[in-house]
């Protein structure tokens, strides 16, 4: 009897042995392996300067890419981080810059707003400006970073778009037209890249406290927090950067395509129409002038 019950002991531990090593491979088929090194374009301050600390605390080593030399030196001495001091807009530079580089998860976050107004009132420099940082530079980061994550079969683009790209805003034709051009963008890669284990996440937020509109409101940041953020609760880069951590957390085989993140005060949609008489007051100041 002692026999058959030692016998039976053993066959149940080698059972548990054997149902140890299964959970060990489906664990490893669905566990996001670690990631090591990052990239972070915008990076100097906003959402991008969030992001590289929120790398930083997950133990990546982070390359931060941004103009401004100063700021990046004073988040390196901060973070960690790597500082990278370039002009994005400056594709020669940008390839000397990141072809050298294994790059584990790209987030592609440089961005602006040179300018609020239509499209027939703006400027040459306003609009290219605006294109090339907000599409042409974003479409050379990942055209860069890309190859080495497929040879690798291994890594994480995030693309931060804005809700601009998915709702349209009087006055922002070129803002909104680049960010649906990379919110477009994704919708492709995740096309071209089925089946290498790479994971495309779109960011879009809503209303964030950023500098994003100093520029486009004459570096009056005071006149900027009183149009756009005083009286409002609106997301703070932080949380932005909360959200992509736990987008990168996620088991290898899930993927969050697409994450719109805005303040539960902001809403989308509805119809603007010209109210006739003003529509004709307005007319009438036209042709006096």
């Amino acid at each position: 009897m002692t026999g058959a019950f030692d016998a039976a002991v053993v066959a149940l531990e080698r059972l548990g042995q054997r149902l140890g090593r299964l959970l060990e491979e489906d664990s490893a088929l669905t566990t996001t392996p670690p990631f090591r090194t990052a990239l972070v374009t915008g990076a100097s301050r906003g959402i991008g300067a969030a992001i590289v600390r929120a790398l930083r605390a997950e133990g990546l080593e982070v390359w931060a890419v941004a103009r401004s030399a100063q700021r990046l030196e004073a988040l390196a001495a901060e973070t960690g981080c790597r500082a990278l001091p370039l002009d994005v807009t400056d594709t020669a530079a940008l390839e000397a810059a990141l072809e050298p580089l294994a790059i584990d998860v790209a987030v592609v976050n440089a961005g602006g707003v040179s300018a609020v107004k239509p499209l027939h009132e703006m400027g040459r420099h306003e609009l290219d400006s605006m294109l090339d940082l907000n599409v042409k530079a974003a479409f050379h980061t990942v055209r860069l970073v890309l190859p080495g994550m497929v040879a690798r079969r291994f890594g994480h683009l995030f693309l931060v778009s804005s809700i601009a790209a998915h709702h349209a805003y009087p006055a922002m034709a070129a803002y909104t037209a680049g960010k649906a051009a990379i919110s477009m963008l994704a919708l492709n890669l995740r096309l071209d890249l089925v089946g290498t284990g790479i994971r495309v996440t779109e960011l879009a937020p809503g209303r964030v406290e950023t500098d994003i509109y100093l520029e486009a409101m004459g570096g009056d940041r005071a006149a900027v927090r009183e149009r756009l953020y005083e009286g409002f609760r609106s997301i703070q880069p932080e949380e932005v950067a909360r959200v992509l951590v736990e987008a990168l957390r996620l088991p290898a085989h899930l993927d969050l395509a697409r994450i719109d993140i805005v303040p539960t005060d902001q809403a989308f949609g509805g119809v603007v129409l010209a109210h006739l008489d003003r529509a004709e007051a307005q007319g009438r100041e036209s042709s006096q002038r």
